[in-house]
């Protein structure tokens, strides 16, 4: 006889879902993990139950990094667009998790519903290369323009760009 366990079958777990996506928790917040498909829905969904506060949206680039926790029915992806909502009538917030393929690095906008997201989604996009879809104004805020690449990818390859100083005078 064997002294190992049985094999487990993982599609017996079932996944807790919130809003009808896979739901998880990370240092007491409650993590939303929709698919990219279902996240503009998802955020209007969240506006009328009240997180009409978009606190930070970002980019994640995983390339590497296989220790992140998902919920087994989620794929990881190279690229991660990360959201926090607050609900400022009640304390409560929520992180929005939606993994974005490296071979297709669109997303759906979310500014026609929290307007302050528009600039945080042109810095992901300057940052990380995930383009908005249907966002107003797709030119970059934080790069110069003709700028190559996106640096805070994890493949970007670092430059050295020589620093001058102004000679300080009596010195």
């Amino acid at each position: 006889m064997s002294d190992s366990p049985p094999p487990v079958d993982d599609t017996t777990e079932t996944v807790e879902k919130l809003y009808d996506v896979a739901v998880t928790d990370s240092k007491g917040q409650t993590v939303l993990h929709p698919c990219r498909d279902s996240y503009h829905d998802l955020i209007q969904l969240l506006v009328e139950e009240g997180y009409e506060v978009c606190v930070d949206l970002c980019g994640a680039d995983y390339l590497g990094n296989a220790t992140r926790m998902l919920p087994m029915t989620i794929e990881p992806e190279r690229f991660e667009l990360v959201v926090n909502l607050l609900d400022v009538h009640a304390p409560r917030r929520l992180r929005i998790r939606v993994q974005v393929p490296e071979s297709d690095l669109v997303v759906r906008t979310i500014s026609d519903v929290h307007p302050s997201a528009e600039a945080m989604e042109r810095e992901t996009n300057d940052m990380f290369g995930v383009c908005f879809e249907g966002h107003p104004d797709p030119t970059p805020i934080l790069l110069p323009d003709g700028w190559k690449g996106h640096p805070l990818r994890k493949d970007f390859a670092m430059g050295r760009i020589p620093v001058q100083f102004k000679a300080v005078e009596g010195r």
